[in-house]
C-alpha cells in the first residue's frame, strides 16, 4: 500500500522514535535479518523505544491497513521479522534489563539477546532457560516455547515465565500473568507471535554459575555408529544437572583438532553441567567411552562464554534452512537415518543437532500452556546452511530429504521456532491437542488477524 507523504510525515512527528523509509541510510541494514534468504522491503520501519511508541506504531498500522510485522532479535528462521510493503516495528534497541536478587527475578525488554540477558543476571550468578546462541533474541525464544543448557534441569523458557506486558492489535496495553489475563498468558507460553506484542517479560532466575563445567568432545565421523548408539542410551539416564547435545557436521578448524580433521565429517558431543564441576567430571567420564576420541576441549569456564561458544558457526548472513523434528527416544533406526545424511552434508555448514531436553521438561502438564510438547526428550533440526544462491536447491533437497526419512520415527508435536515460512500446513501438528484452544484465544484477542506475521494461528 502506498500511502500519501503527508500521512508518513505526521506519523514521522509523532511517533515517539524513528522511522526509517527505503533510501535512508540505516534502512536496508535495519531490515536484514540473520537469515540472508529473506530480502524483504517494508515500506515503512518503526524503530520502538517504549510500550508506548509500540502502541503508536500498532495504531497507525490498524488505521491504515497496512501488514505487521514485528522484529526482536531478527533471528527467527521464517524470517517473520520482515514484512513487504507493511510496516516493521522494530523493538531491537529496547534492551533494558532489571534484576532483582531477591525474588530472583528479571524484567526484559523485547529487543534483548540472550547475551544481553546473560550479561546483567550473570553478574548476580543467575540465569533462566534460554537458547545456546548468544545473539537470538529473549522475544522470539521465548514466545515458541524456549529451550537451552539448563531446560532438564530448570525446564522450558515459557516454564519460567511469570508474566508479561503486551499491546494488543486494538492498542491496548494488557498485563498478562496466572492471575490477570490468565488465558493470554496461557497462549503467550509458546503461541508465538499470535496474540500481540511483548512490551516487557518476567523470567524466574535460578542460581547457575557464573562458571560451569563445559565443552566438546569431538570423535572421527567412523565412530558415529558407536558415539549415537551410546549418546542416545547415556541421555536417557543421566542426571538434570547434566545437558548432552550432539552435532554432526564438517570439523571447522579448532584449535584442539589435529589440521587433518579440519573439513572432514566428524561427530561432537556438547555438554554443560549446571552443578559441582567437581561432580560434573565424573559424570561425564563414560563420555570418553563412547569412540576414539579425536580431541576435546572441556573444563570450568563462564556461562556467558558457554552461551557464545558456538555464535561463530551460527553468525548472520549465511543462507539457511531448517526442518525439525522431536523424538522421545533415538532408536538404532532414526539413529541410521542421521549417519546416513551426515555422511553427504551438502555444503561445509551443514548440520545435523539433537538437543537434548527432557527432566524438567517434561513434568509440566501439556495442556498447562500453549507449548504441549512434553513427551519430547529430544529436538532435532536437520541445519542447511550455505552462502551461494546457486547451492539452494541441493541443499533444501538434502533437508527435505532427510527430514521425510526421519519422520516415521519422530514423536508427537514440533517446535514451533524451527518451522520455515512453507510449513503453515505443520502448525496445528505442532501444537498438537492445545490447536483449538490458542484458536479460541486468537478469536477473543485478535479476531481480525491482525497479528499474521507469525507461525499464524488464524481465527477461524
Amino acid at each position: 500500500m502506498q500511502l500519501p507523504k503527508a500521512v508518513i510525515d505526521d506519523f514521522k512527528t509523532l511517533f515517539q522514535g524513528a522511522v526509517l523509509l527505503s533510501g535512508d541510510a540505516e534502512y536496508d541494514k535495519a531490515r536484514q535479518i540473520w537469515n540472508a534468504m529473506i530480502d524483504r522491503r517494508p515500506a515503512l520501519i518503526a524503530l520502538c523505544t517504549s510500550a508506548e511508541s509500540v502502541v503508536q506504531a500498532v495504531n497507525f498500522a490498524r488505521q491504515h491497513g497496512l501488514l505487521v510485522s514485528v522484529r526482536g532479535g531478527g533471528h527467527n528462521i521464517a524470517g517473520n521479522a520482515v514484512c513487504d510493503n507493511g510496516l516493521m516495528i522494530d523493538l531491537s534497541t529496547m534492551k533494558g534489563v532489571e534484576v532483582d536478587t531477591v525474588t530472583r527475578r528479571a524484567s526484559v525488554e523485547p529487543g534483548c539477546t540472550l547475551a544481553d540477558f546473560d550479561a546483567a543476571v550473570q553478574p548476580h550468578g543467575l540465569a533462566t532457560p534460554l537458547g545456546i546462541n548468544s545473539t537470538t533474541g529473549v522475544a522470539g525464544l521465548t514466545l515458541g516455547g524456549g529451550f537451552g543448557w539448563l531446560s532438564r534441569k530448570y525446564g522450558m523458557t515459557v516454564d519460567n515465565l511469570l508474566g508479561a506486558d503486551v499491546v494488543m492489535a486494538d492498542g491496548r496495553q494488557l498485563h498478562a500473568s496466572e492471575t490477570e489475563n490468565a488465558d493470554l498468558f496461557w497462549g503467550l507460553r509458546g503461541g508465538g507471535g499470535n496474540f500481540g506484542i511483548v512490551t516487557r517479560f518476567e523470567f524466574q532466575l535460578h542460581p547457575v554459575g557464573p562458571e560451569v563445567l563445559s565443552g566438546l568432545i569431538v570423535y572421527p565421523f567412523d565412530e558415529a555408529k558407536s558415539v549415537v548408539t551410546a549418546f542416545a542410551r547415556f541421555s536417557e539416564q543421566m542426571p538434570d544437572d547434566l545437558n548432552v547435545w550432539m552435532v554432526i557436521r564438517k570439523a571447522p578448524p579448532l584449535p584442539f583438532l589435529p589440521e587433518e580433521a579440519h573439513g572432514k565429517e566428524m561427530i561432537a558431543l556438547a555438554l554443560c553441567y549446571a552443578g559441582n564441576p567437581a561432580e560434573g567430571e565424573q559424570l561425564i567420564q563414560p563420555l570418553r567411552g563412547f569412540g576414539k576420541v579425536l580431541g576435546e576441549h572441556v573444563g570450568v569456564q563462564p556461562y556467558t562464554a558457554w552461551q557464545q561458544a558456538f555464535d561463530p558457526l551460527l553468525a548472520p548472513g549465511a543462507r539457511n534452512y531448517w526442518k525439525s523434528h522431536n523424538f522421545s527416544r533415538i532408536g538404532d533406526e532414526v539413529a541410521d537415518v542421521i549417519i546416513e545424511y551426515a555422511a553427504r552434508l551438502p555444503s561445509p555448514q551443514c548440520e545435523i543437532f539433537v538437543g537434548t531436553i527432557g527432566g524438567q521438561t517434561t513434568r509440566v502438564a501439556p495442556e498447562a500452556m500453549a507449548y504441549s510438547s512434553r513427551d519430547a526428550n529430544y529436538v532435532m533440526n536437520v541445519h542447511g546452511r550455505w552462502d551461494a544462491v546457486a547451492d539452494d536447491e541441493r541443499c533444501i533437497a538434502w533437508a527435505r530429504e532427510f527430514f521425510a526419512r526421519s519422520k516415521p520415527f519422530a514423536s508427537s508435536g514440533a517446535y514451533i521456532n524451527f518451522l520455515t515460512q512453507e510449513e503453515s500446513d505443520r502448525i496445528a501438528f505442532a501444537y498438537g491437542t492445545v490447536y483449538k484452544r490458542l484458536v479460541e484465544i486468537k478469536k477473543k484477542y485478535d479476531p481480525t488477524n491482525f497479528f499474521r506475521m507469525n507461525q499464524n494461528i488464524k481465527p477461524d
